[in-house]
């Protein structure tokens, strides 16, 4: 009897561990918690070095990231500021890839 109860208890622990590994684990349309920790880092990096940066500052850029892909969206002054934001963005560790959807006005 207390054998059999040492082994369902081993069983359900490893039962917890295995569900909690493939909850946290991404998939092609979810994060995972690490991936999103992560985003949120190089969201945060770029928004700071955007907010920084004299020429940049005065523009309302947006920033967000996807499993390292960064998207800058919003208006600009010209396509110098363009090129100076996906610039500064690409200077982020962690980014992979930069989506510009920025629009110069």
């Amino acid at each position: 009897m207390e054998k059999r109860r040492g082994f369902i208890i081993n069983y359900l622990v490893l039962i917890i561990f295995v569900t909690t590994l493939v909850a946290c684990a991404s998939t092609a349309k979810q994060e995972s918690t690490g991936e999103y920790v992560d985003d949120s880092v190089i969201t945060t990096k770029v928004k700071s070095l955007l907010a920084a940066d004299d020429f940049l500052k005065s523009f309302e850029i947006s920033v967000e990231t996807y499993k390292g892909t960064v998207q800058l969206s919003g208006f600009v002054g010209s396509q110098q500021a363009v090129d100076k934001a996906v610039q500064i963005t690409r200077s982020v560790k962690g980014v992979k890839s930069v989506k510009n959807d920025l629009i110069v006005k």
